[in-house]
Parts: structure tokens; sequence; C-alpha cells
């Protein structure tokens, strides 16, 4: 009884996007759970967002996400997160892993009004003949099919070049996936493209029960298909597929259902509920070389979280292999309810000869800082690692967002920035009256180190004296006083 009570709960808080575990706890003073700490988790507290996909990029890690807050703008604080008003994609990066740049979002309805919604994009690049990098981004369209964008900047413009689905329930051989939709998409070393697709429930009976996982080589153009539509029987298959292409092997990973696991016939350990699992192949286009591993990053009520869908993504930047996913920690630091998700990032030890993905984890911690962040140059003020009450707004320029600043006590926050010698005076550029102050590791008790005050309606640059001798690493925190205006950039002068 206490397991089938268990289960239904399970099944309700995903149905309803709501919580219910949830307990009343107090509003805290801080709109972000990593304001006043060194913890990593979620990657942007300004907005909610999910279902990840990353591409590295001259440096720079490119990350995208569902725009869950567009759900939150219309339904309010109050209501569910039903995902029919999302039709949005966010863009972020980073070169260090905690200090993260919000490029703002893709507006996928006015790039492709034919579609329904966007969610779970999955993102992949190439050098073309142009000579130029092309970056192609899929994503789900509602849960009828699978769309696609692609721009020459990890940050856009984006266009829309096919004008419809590459996939959909009318495309010939799809068979019987009830729903074609969470794309992952792979290159592999011959320069080919993949997509694997599907979502719906399968379980084991006795007599296989087709399933709804599904891969297909793509065309040189990424738009069209180049193969037929090929099954993976992937048990207990739900939803989120990926794919990534490791030591000579196709690695694909999908979300286990909410289905109590009566049956598991095979020798692996049974996963548990909505988890993430990985089968691998050497020859994709055939079903039965597809081969059940294991399951790598459980569902994440089983880390402490509040109980969610469950979506990530493998990648490795800088050497080191992450496994980036999403949980409703901020909206439960909020005190929220509706189901609305933030993504995070957590290490995870994948060995590649071997091909074993080993157990993840997700924490509020995250990853350590990569390298220490140099603030003599200039940096977007969208360049984070936290912030309080504060919401980006785009400038025009693409990939391009400024902090709007309308209220005493918003905050931004920079982590580990790097005085390798004593700056002078700093510098920031901004549009409107207002005032900033500038102190260091503490918003309220740190050390005041200049403030700026400034007025006029066009871009200026604002320039104080520092007050005080700094060295060192710190955190830096950008703190409003008053007025009401846009905050674009900083830099600090040797």
């Amino acid at each position: 009884m206490k397991k089938n009570f268990y289960l239904m709960a399970m099944i309700g808080a995903l149905l309803s996007c709501t919580n219910p575990f949830s307990q009343d706890i107090p509003v805290p003073e801080y709109s972000s759970p990593k304001l006043l700490n060194n913890n990593g988790n979620p990657l942007l507290d300004s907005n909610f967002n999910a279902d990840p996909t990353a591409v590295e990029h001259e440096g720079r890690l490119y990350v995208y996400a569902t725009n869950d807050h567009q759900q939150l703008d219309v339904v309010g604080s109050e209501g569910n997160n039903g995902y029919q008003h999302i039709h949005s994609l966010v863009m972020m990066s980073t070169d260090d892993m905690v200090n993260w740049t919000f490029h703002g979002y893709i507006d996928v309805k006015a790039l492709s009004p034919w579609g329904i919604a966007s969610w779970a994009p999955s993102v992949t690049k190439r050098v073309e003949a142009d000579g130029k990098t092309h970056f192609y981004l899929y994503y789900s369209n509602c849960g009828v099919g699978v769309g696609m964008l692609t721009a020459t900047s990890p940050v856009g413009p984006w266009r829309d070049p096919l004008g419809r689905n590459v996939v959909d329930k009318q495309t010939e051989g799809l068979g019987h996936c009830g729903a074609p939709f969470d794309p992952g998409v792979v290159i592999d070393n011959q320069g080919k493209g993949w997509l694997s697709f599907g979502g719906g429930s399968t379980q084991f009976g006795t007599e296989y029960i087709p399933g709804n996982a599904r891969i297909v080589r793509l065309a040189d153009d990424m738009m069209h298909l180049d193969s037929p539509i090929v099954e993976i029987k992937a048990p207990y298959h739900f939803e989120a597929n990926e794919l990534n292409f490791i030591n000579g092997t196709w690695v694909y990973s999908y979300n286990t259902s909410w289905v109590e696991r009566k049956e598991w016939p095979l020798e692996t350990a049974k996963p548990t509920i909505c988890c993430m699992s990985y089968m691998t192949s050497r020859t994709p286009l055939d079903t039965d070389s597809w081969v059940y591993q294991a399951n790598y990053f459980k569902n994440p009520m089983d880390y402490g979280f509040p109980p969610s869908n469950n979506h990530t993504h493998l990648h490795q930047f800088q050497g080191e292999y992450y496994v980036f996913y999403h949980t409703l920690s901020l909206e439960e630091h909020r005190h929220g309810k509706g189901g609305f998700r933030s993504v995070c990032v957590d290490k995870i030890k994948i060995d590649e000869e071997h091909l074993i993905i080993h157990m993840g984890e997700a924490t509020r911690k995250g990853v350590d800082q990569l390298k220490p962040f140099n603030p003599f140059g200039w940096v977007e003020a969208e360049t984070v690692a936290a912030t309080h009450n504060v919401r980006f707004v785009p400038t025009g320029r693409p990939g391009d967002t400024a902090a709007a600043c309308h209220a005493d006590g918003q905050i931004l926050k920079v982590r580990g920035v790097d005085f390798r010698s004593a700056p002078r005076e700093v510098s920031v550029v901004v549009r409107g009256p207002g005032k900033l102050t500038v102190r260091l590791d503490h918003p309220k008790k740190g050390l005041e180190i200049a403030t700026l005050s400034f007025e006029g309606d066009e871009w200026k640059q604002v320039d104080a004296k520092i007050a005080v001798p700094i060295s060192g690493q710190h955190d830096l925190f950008f703190i409003t006083s008053e007025g009401d205006f846009q905050f674009d950039k900083w830099m600090f002068a040797e």
C-alpha cells in the first residue's frame, strides 16, 4: 500500500507539476539560493529553465534549455507548469562553470509560427563548405514532432531553414512511436549527423511491446533523413532522448518511465523510477545491436530534491565530463509549488575505454570554478554567479542582454574575481538615472569600494575611483540603491 501511494504521488506530481511532499517554509530574504555561499546550482537564478543541452565553441560552453519562465509569466506564481505557453528557448554560456552569461531567449514562435510549442532542445555544430561553423539546434514541437533552427553563431541570429518538422507523426517509417519528440543529436567521427527521438511508456510483459525510442541518420543538410527510422528497444522508455559518440560508439541515453518495475528480464541492475539510463551500439541502424548498459542518474527526488521529471545532457568540457540536469531547487527556495524547473550541473565519471557511465549525483554545490575571473576588461553585466530580484532585457544585439534595475537592493554577484593588481577605478555602461554600489564578498557587510551615480536616457560610461586598496580573489557585488536604469557592462582599470 505504501509503495502504491508513493508511486501514485510521483505520477501525480508529474501530471500536475506540483510537489506532493512540499512543506510550508518561510520565504527567504534573498531570491537566490546561492547568493551568500559558494553553491553553483542552479546555473541561472534569474529565470526558470529545464531540459539542458550544450555545445562548446571557442573556449566557451553554450547551454540551451526550455524556457519555463515563459509559462510562469503567463500563469503566474499560483499556476502550474503545463508547458503549453512555452514558445522560446534559453541561451547561456560560461568559461569557468560558475559565472554564467545569460544570452536571452530564442523566440521560436516568431521564427517558426507553424509550430505549437518549443521544449527540450538538442544542439550540435559542424564546419561547412563555406568555412563557417554552423550550429544546428533541434527542439520538441510540443509532443507532435521535432523542429530545427540553425545559425552561424552560438547566440544567433537563428533561422528556420525547413519551415516544418524534421520528423513528426506523418513521417514515413515512424512505426508505433507515440510521441516523436525530445530530440538528441550528435555528429560522428565521419561528420554524419544522427537524430534520436520518441516518447511514451513501455514495459516488459509476456511478449515484447514495441517501444517508442527511434534513431535515424541525417542527410548532409542536417534537415532531411538519410536512412530508415530504426527502433531502439529501450527498456521502460519514456522520453529525454540524447545521443553521444564516444570511442567509436553511439551512446543513447533516455529517461525511464514512472511505471513500477514488476519485470526486469536483463542481467543488469533494475533501474529506479524516472531515472536516466543508457544503451550502446557500434551499428546504430541495426535494432538488435543496441545493448542496455545501466542507469547513471536517478530522479532528483532520490538526491534530496522535490520529485520532478528528468532530463540530462552529458558533455565533456576542459577535459572533464559533466552531467547537466534540472531540479525544482530554485522554486523550492522561493516557496513555490508550480513545477518550474532550473538547470543544474555536476561532474560525472565516464570511462571512455570501456564505455561505462558511473552513477552521477545532484547537488546544490555544483562544480568548482575552473579559473579565476578577470575583471580587467569589459564584462557583460549579465555574466553572474548569482542575482537577487534581477531580470535581464534584450539590448537588440544577438545574444546580448542588460540588467533591468528599478528598485533598491537588486544584486548581481560575480564569483572568484582575481584582482591580480590593485585597480584604480571601476567603469560601468548604463542607461537611465540611478546609483550602483560596489562591494566585496558580501552584499551588505562587505567592503564598499565604489559608488557610481548617473542620469540620462542614452548609454554612457561612468567611472569612479576605487576608495580602498584591493588585492587577491574576491566575490564582487553590484547593488542598486535608487533609480530606474539598465546596466550593460563593467570593467576595472589597473
